[in-house]
C-alpha cells in the first residue's frame, strides 16, 4: 500500500508512482501493430473522404465545416468560435472557409438576436444537399468497412484491460479493400 505524506510528495519517486501506476510495464509488439494498423485505417478513411468531397466539388475543409454545422450537439449554436474549436482551426481560417462557402450559396451568416456581435452560420438547401451526398457515401463506406476500425480499437482496449501475461483473443479478420497491416 502506498501512503502519501508531505515530505515524499515532492520527491521524484512519488511523482513517478503517481503517473505510472496505471501504465503497463511495457508496450507489446501486438499493441504497436494495433496502433500502426489503427493509424493506417484512419488515414485511409480520411484520404478517401477527402477524395469524395473533392469529387462533389468541395475542398475537404469545406466539407468538414458543413458537417460540423449540421452535426453540432443539441443546444450548441454554430458560431464562428464553436466551429473554430470543433475544427481545431483559428478564427480567421473559419471565417475564410465560410466566405468561400457563402459565395457558393452553401451557408448563410446571420447576427445573433440578443447579441449582434455573435455570428451564426446555417446551411442553405444547396449546402445541405451537397453535404448529404458526401456524408451518405462516407456512412455507406463505414457500414461496409468500419468493422476493421472497430476491431483494431477493440484489440487495443482489450489489451489494456487484460492483465499482463494473458493473451487477448484476436477476432477473425474480415475482407477489406485496403491492406494496412
Amino acid at each position: 500500500m502506498i501512503t502519501w505524506n508531505r515530505e515524499q510528495a515532492s520527491s521524484p519517486n512519488c511523482i513517478a508512482l503517481r503517473y505510472t501506476r496505471r501504465m503497463p510495464a511495457e508496450i507489446t509488439t501486438e499493441e504497436y501493430r494495433a496502433l500502426a494498423e489503427l493509424r493506417c485505417l484512419i488515414r485511409h478513411f480520411v484520404s478517401e473522404g477527402d477524395a469524395v468531397a473533392r469529387a462533389a466539388g468541395l475542398e475537404p475543409q469545406q466539407y468538414l465545416l458543413l458537417l460540423t454545422v449540421r452535426g453540432l450537439p443539441q443546444g450548441e449554436e454554430a458560431t464562428i468560435r464553436t466551429l473554430a474549436e470543433r475544427l481545431a482551426l483559428r478564427h480567421h481560417s473559419v471565417v475564410e472557409l465560410i466566405d468561400r462557402l457563402e459565395a457558393h450559396s452553401y451557408v448563410r451568416r446571420t447576427r445573433g438576436r440578443e447579441d449582434r456581435r455573435r455570428v451564426l452560420v446555417s446551411l442553405l438547401p444547396r449546402g445541405e444537399r451537397l453535404l448529404e451526398q458526401v456524408a451518405q457515401h462516407r456512412i455507406t463506406e463505414l457500414r461496409t468497412t468500419g468493422h476493421e476500425l472497430v476491431r483494431t480499437i477493440d484489440q487495443l482496449l482489450e489489451k489494456s484491460a487484460a492483465p499482463r501475461g494473458s493473451v487477448a483473443k484476436k477476432p477473425a479478420r474480415k475482407g477489406t479493400r485496403q491492406k494496412c497491416g
